[in-house]
C-alpha cells in the first residue's frame, strides 16, 4: 500500500533513507565548510589579486572547492582574521580536482568576498601566513549532521583548535 501511496516507510531506528540523506547533503553543502589549515608556498604565487592563485601545502585537514558558482557562505579562508576569499578553484597536475587533503601540494584559486574590497598577496597577507577555513557554529553542525563521514579523527582535531580560534561555543 505504501509503494502504491508513494510513501516512503523508515525502518528501526528512524535511519534517514540514503536518497533523503543525498537531498540534505546537496541542501547543505553550502553551509558545511570543511577545516583546513593551508600554507603558502612563497615560490608559488602565480596571481597576487583578483582572483588570487597560489600554491600551498595543506597542513591539515581537506580543502574543497566551494560548490557554487557564486560564493556566498561556505568555504571562505582567513589568515590573521582577514577575509581572504573563496577557493573557487583546485588543482594538481594540471587536473581540476574538488578537494585536496592533509600533505599534498596545490595550487589554489581565492576569488574576494562578495561586497568586500579584494585583497592582495603580498599587501594584506603573505606566505608566513596560514590560511584557515571560516568555521562558524552553523557550518560545524550541518558537517556534523550531513558530511560526518567525510571528515577523518585528524581533521575532526582541527575542528576542535578552529572552534577555539574563532571563539565558537
Amino acid at each position: 500500500m505504501a509503494d502504491s501511496l508513494g510513501v516512503k516507510v523508515f525502518c528501526r531506528g528512524h535511519h534517514l533513507s540514503l536518497e533523503l540523506k543525498q537531498k540534505k547533503r546537496e541542501e547543505f553543502k553550502r553551509v558545511a565548510v570543511f577545516p583546513c589549515k593551508l600554507r603558502i608556498m612563497p615560490q608559488h604565487i602565480f596571481n597576487s589579486r583578483g582572483p588570487i592563485v597560489v600554491g600551498v601545502v595543506v597542513e591539515a585537514g581537506v580543502v574543497k572547492k566551494d560548490p557554487s558558482d557564486r560564493p556566498e557562505s561556505g568555504g571562505q579562508y582567513h589568515c590573521a582574521f582577514l577575509d581572504v576569499g573563496f577557493v573557487t578553484g583546485i588543482e594538481a597536475n594540471h587536473k581540476q580536482l574538488t578537494e585536496a587533503r592533509k600533505g599534498m601540494e596545490v595550487c589554489i584559486k581565492i576569488e574576494s568576498t562578495p561586497g568586500e574590497a579584494p585583497k592582495m598577496y603580498g599587501r594584506h597577507f603573505d606566505h608566513t601566513d596560514l590560511l584557515v577555513s571560516k568555521i562558524s557554529r552553523e557550518s560545524i553542525d550541518a558537517v556534523k549532521e550531513y558530511f560526518r563521514e567525510d571528515l577523518q579523527k585528524s581533521d575532526w582535531q582541527l575542528m576542535i583548535e578552529l572552534k577555539k580560534t574563532f571563539e565558537i561555543i
